[in-house]
């Protein structure tokens, strides 16, 4: 018997998730279960425009399932995009995992997705058609805490992981209008780390805004290399337990996709708004000055420097 067009409202449930289909997008619920990937359950639900996909594959799984996979297309999803290949294929959200008895039902789904593709869907996406994650977003990485409000990111760092070389520049506010993009390296490889790119490069060519380059990728450099992460104020390094996947990862999304839009808008650094100082805990200040004072007594902060930096700290006060 023939299979007539699928309705709104059609569902397919898998493991770990379920997809709605609708004329024109996939809405995508993951479950909350224990055995769920930390980054499906924060992701919560996605609405997937069919504009942003590439194509859909259907394959044979393991344990008797068989996966049907939405391929998106380039520059279509921030979070694909920020992850940059490096997600492992159990923590893939465009992968459903289905018992191998509903292969035929699967395939159905498939075939009407790709009737569905309109033209040109294999070139790249002018602009994200996937919501990026919802903020504020906030993460604890190994040498300090990253924030984001939607509009500005801030590193403040740790006493016990940062380098001096972030000690003596100072915790940092970044305006998503002076940013071009986000470089993330999963912090399930050696030396992860998030590290944002600035919108005006030095000498040599420059990535496009929105950029979200690979690991190991410098950009707005030229051809002059940016320092380590680990010696880099504009970036924050990840450790055993610090910066997981399911933090990190939304968080380089948000930035990514808000850069993207200030760039759109035409924003630039010299039209971004100040960012205000706030306040600090008296307590607080008192134990990052006396930080400071190890530092300089190691003979890593200069006489000048030292004196320097703690002026600024106390003027938070």
């Amino acid at each position: 018997m023939p299979h007539t067009m699928s309705r709104m409202g059609d569902v397919l449930a898998g493991f770990h998730a379920t997809w709605e289909f609708a004329e024109d997008s996939v809405l995508i619920r993951y479950e909350r279960g224990i055995r769920t990937p930390k980054l499906l359950q924060v992701l919560g639900e996605r609405r997937v425009p069919l504009a942003a996909i590439d194509t859909v594959t259907l394959a044979p799984g393991r344990r008797g399932t068989v996966v049907l996979r939405c391929v998106p297309r380039a520059g279509a999803d921030p979070l694909m995009e920020a992850a940059a290949g490096q997600l492992k294929e159990s923590c893939d959200p465009y992968r459903l995992v289905l018992p191998a008895e509903r292969e035929e039902l699967a395939e159905f789904h498939a075939a009407q997705i790709r009737d569905r593709l309109g033209p040109g869907v294999a070139e790249p996406a002018e602009s994200f058609l996937v919501a990026a994650p919802e903020g504020p977003q906030h993460f604890k990485a190994y040498d300090g805490k990253a924030s984001f409000d939607g509009s500005v990111v801030s590193f403040r760092w740790s006493r016990t992981g940062a380098s001096s070389a972030k000690w003596k520049a100072g915790d940092q506010s970044f305006p998503v209008a002076t940013l071009s993009g986000v470089e993330w390296r999963s912090p399930e490889i050696l030396d992860g780390y998030l590290r944002l790119l600035p919108r005006h490069p030095g000498p040599g060519p420059a990535a496009g805004p929105g950029a979200a380059l690979g690991p190991g990728t410098a950009a707005g450099t030229g051809t002059a290399k940016r320092p380590a992460a680990d010696h880099d104020p504009a970036a924050v390094v990840f450790g055993l337990g610090y910066g997981p996947v399911h933090e990190s990862l939304p968080f380089a999304a948000a930035v990514l996709a808000a850069a993207r839009s200030s760039a759109a808008r035409g924003g630039t650094s010299e039209t971004a708004p100040p960012v205000a100082a706030l306040r600090s805990d008296p307590a607080d200040i008192a134990e990052r000055i006396r930080h400071l004072g190890e530092l300089h007594l190691a003979g890593l902060l200069t006489d000048e420097e030292f004196t320097t930096k703690k002026k600024e700290l106390l003027a938070q006060l």
